[in-house]
């Protein structure tokens, strides 16, 4: 089978669903261009669905990753404005921004796009066709609101007004949505709205728009809720924020919006406006997997052969169950719909909240100045992925988790074991990897391996039904029962008492140390790759294929690395984060981005007039 694949991808050179294989599709919510994504938005979609992707590679599944940049909208509008540009230009300069960040994070997208194509425009206006055929759409009078300062119907990102919630009361909520209570808003319910260019009191007035029938669609939708939300394990906040709109009472949602920057709607009637960007975005999935490849529907209209999983935060749920579903259940064709739904709750900021438009919290392209790699920050954001509720990103708590868990837990296991066996004759085992007989009687060893066993075991399960934090912390806990084993067993003094007992726990031990580098890439690929190096392995050894009894020999480490293997060099993998450093990065990231360019300028000029100032 495995042969099967390889010639598949010669032939086409992009893979396609294998039959009698698990074919998995996976998107992460696609990230808006208008700025550049902090820490929060990674945790949220593209580091927990890269995770997902990873491990489903490793168990030899046919999986590919899709996400990309949506740039259709308000959003890029208003930003072209701010920036004094195209909203192309806009694009383009955020789509790169973007596209650096994740590669610095180690994201293995199979295919990060953009939804400003021309297959975005093709697959949105067939879909939008379809739809019209069938008779999903209406056309309704709607008042919307028009600044005659700017000689324009204002869309909902081109508004700010008081949230009309009395719970909430916010005074900067955007025309679509509020940021604070997270409740979906049209532009007329604001209080006291105003004009996001011009800060003018905008008028309200009669425009005539296309929109989806959701209630007619109800019972469509709910058959598939229903269906899908137990079979593929709905994480719980998305089941409760889908029943919260089947509840209050689906009612028609305008698809159409008063811009110029979109994907056009293909009717004589509207030709002046285009899709709306909830419509349009989700196709973005479908469109950049057609960027991908031309066999995009063997992927998308394939539900018998191609599993779904969507990975959001939780603002993003209602258009991942209720309206891009409903959408393509119009159309009447076979779409493969989403099976499982990973949802997370927000990530906040030391004492706030992160917020790309006010520039808050520690961002993707900050991260590189911090000196601190890659896999540190994946593990410190996965560990506090907020799963159930909302968590809480401080400088003490990475420093903790890095010195503690990964320098003193995981890097001192691994070190302990690689020193001890590149030690040289008579000190050590001259980097060879010794033999080991006589396990059966070796009663620490077996009651280790049965605790390996069942670690391995829940560590499956875990990350199959996409519980990443639970995974990851059972990972973990092999590194402390790996500890454990060796002070246990006092291995330093076995190696002059007794060196066949030696031998055994330290190939014992390497095999743990091969083992947690397998069970650990999805979540730290590059500390992955590291510790290969010093076992002297290649890359593509890593794997937990059922097929080649990969995880069967997860339960037997001493197994898992041939005697006599001669292993590289060890170095330590982690570096401790000092209190002085925490201290200075709380200071460089407090306030907004905007208050730190300001203040980076400043000290830069004060530095520049000082080389320029001759001393007497």
């Amino acid at each position: 089978m495995g042969d099967e694949k390889k010639d598949k991808k010669v032939e086409t050179g992009k893979k396609a669903p294998i039959a009698g294989k698990r074919n998995i599709l996976i998107t992460s919510a696609l990230p808006y261009v208008n700025n550049v994504p902090h820490l929060g938005n990674i945790i949220g979609s593209v580091l927990s669905a890269d995770v997902f992707a990873r491990y489903c590679r490793l168990r030899g599944y046919n999986v590919i990753y899709i996400c990309g940049t949506d740039e259709y909208g308000t959003t890029t509008e208003t930003k072209a404005l701010e920036e004094n540009c195209t909203p192309k230009q806009i694009c383009d300069k955020y789509y790169a921004i973007h596209k650096e960040v994740y590669n610095w994070f180690n994201i293995s997208f199979d295919e990060f796009g953009r939804t400003s194509t021309p297959q975005q425009t093709d697959i949105c206006q067939s879909i939008f066709k379809k739809l019209m055929e069938n008779n999903w759409l209406s056309e309704n009078m709607i008042q919307q609101l028009y600044c005659d300062t700017c000689d324009r119907f204002l869309a909902d990102r081109f508004v700010e007004g008081t949230c009309p919630f009395p719970t909430c009361n916010y005074d900067s909520a955007r025309g679509d949505q509020c940021e604070k209570c997270g409740e979906l808003l049209n532009t007329t319910e604001l209080k006291d709205p105003r004009c996001k260019v011009c800060r003018k009191t905008p008028q309200i007035r009669d425009t005539n728009h296309l929109f989806l029938e959701l209630p007619l669609l109800k019972d469509k939708l709910e058959v598939y809720i229903n269906d899908m939300s137990v079979a593929g394990s709905w994480s719980q906040n998305a089941i409760q924020a889908t029943h919260g709109w089947l509840k209050g009472g689906l009612k028609p949602r305008c698809i159409t919006r008063d811009l110029k920057w979109g994907v056009p709607v293909p009717h004589e009637k509207f030709k002046d406006k285009v899709f709306y960007v909830w419509f349009d975005a989700p196709i973005g999935y479908v469109s950049i997997t057609a960027c991908y490849t031309p066999d995009w529907e063997k992927w998308w209209k394939n539900p018998e052969n191609v599993e779904l999983y969507q990975f959001m935060g939780k603002d993003n749920v209602p258009f991942h169950t209720v309206m891009f579903p409903s959408a393509l259940l119009g159309t009447g064709e076979n779409w493969t719909l989403m099976k499982s739904i990973s949802v997370t709750e927000y990530l906040n900021y030391e004492a706030g909240k992160f917020s790309k438009s006010k520039g808050i919290g520690v961002f993707g392209n900050d991260v590189k100045d911090t000196n601190i790699p890659s896999e540190v920050w994946r593990y410190y954001l996965l560990t506090n992925r907020p799963e159930v509720s909302d968590t809480l990103f401080t400088w003490a708590d990475l420093q903790a988790k890095l010195n503690t868990e990964l320098l003193n837990n995981l890097g001192n296991f691994i070190n302990r074991v690689l020193s001890f066996i590149a030690k040289p004759p008579g000190l050590g085992y001259g980097s060879v990897i010794p033999d080991a007989p006589g396990v059966e009687s070796n009663l620490l060893t077996k009651t280790l391996s049965e605790k390996i066993g069942n670690y391995v075991e829940q560590y499956v399960e875990a990350m199959e039904k996409v519980k990443l934090k639970q995974a990851l912390k059972i990972a973990m806990s092999i590194s402390n029962e790996g500890n454990a084993y060796l002070q246990e067993s006092q291995f330093w003094k076995l190696y002059k008492q007794d060196r066949a007992s030696c031998s055994l726990v330290v190939r014992t031990s390497v095999g743990l140390v091969y083992l947690l580098s397998c069970l650990l890439e999805p979540f730290m690929p590059s500390f992955s790759i590291k510790v290969l190096k010093q076992l002297n392995l290649p890359p593509e050894k890593i794997s937990l294929c059922d097929e080649t009894g990969d995880l069967e020999r997860a339960k037997k480490p001493w197994e898992s690395l041939p005697a006599g293997h001669k292993i590289g060099t060890p170095e330590p993998l982690f570096k401790e984060l000092k209190d002085e450093d925490v201290g200075i990065f709380r200071v460089k990231f407090a306030g907004s981005q905007a208050d730190r360019d300001v203040k980076d300028r400043s000290r830069k000029e004060i530095t520049e007039q000082l080389g320029k100032t001759k001393l007497t």
